[in-house]
C-alpha cells in the first residue's frame, strides 16, 4: 500500500475549501516583498519578534511589535479594518501564528508570512533593515 494514499484524497470540493481556507490565513515573503516593491501594500507588516531581535535585523517597511504586547490597548490606534500580516524567525517558531491568533481574536483581519524572517532574509535575500548593536570582535 502507498504510504501516500493510505488516507484517501480530500474530494476535490473539500480541498478547495481548505486550500483556500489556508491562503486567506496566510501569504509568503514573495508576496509580500512584491507588493512592497510596486507599492501596492495596503497592510501593515508586523516583525513580531522582541525589540532586539527587530534592531539586529528586519524586513523594509515593518513595524515591531512584540507578540507579547498586542492587545486591545497597544492595538487602539489602528483602525479596525487594518489588515496586517505577522511574521516572526521562521518555520520553528510559532510567535507569528500567536500575533494573528490575538489580532483575529480583537477583530482585525491578518494573514501570518510563512517563512518569517528566516526565508525572508536567508534564503530569498529580500532587503532588509540592519542595525550595528556593538562592535565584533
Amino acid at each position: 500500500m502507498s504510504n501516500v494514499l493510505l488516507y484517501p484524497s480530500a474530494h476535490a470540493e473539500q480541498a478547495f475549501q481548505y486550500f483556500t481556507t489556508k491562503l486567506g490565513c496566510e501569504t509568503d515573503c514573495s508576496d509580500v516583498y512584491a507588493d512592497i516593491k510596486t507599492g501596492n501594500h495596503p497592510f501593515v507588516l508586523l516583525d513580531v519578534r522582541s525589540k532586539e531581535a527587530y534592531d539586529k535585523s528586519h524586513a523594509i517597511k515593518a513595524v515591531n511589535f512584540p507578540h507579547n504586547e498586542l492587545n486591545a490597548e497597544s492595538l487602539a490606534n489602528y483602525p479596525k479594518d487594518t489588515q496586517f500580516v505577522v511574521y516572526c524567525w521562521g518555520p520553528g517558531c510559532n510567535g507569528a501564528t500567536k500575533a494573528a491568533m490575538k489580532l483575529a481574536a480583537l477583530g482585525f483581519a491578518v494573514k501570518e508570512m510563512i517563512g518569517g524572517i528566516h526565508y525572508w532574509e536567508d534564503f530569498e535575500r529580500y532587503p532588509v533593515v540592519r542595525h550595528q548593536i556593538s562592535a565584533q570582535t
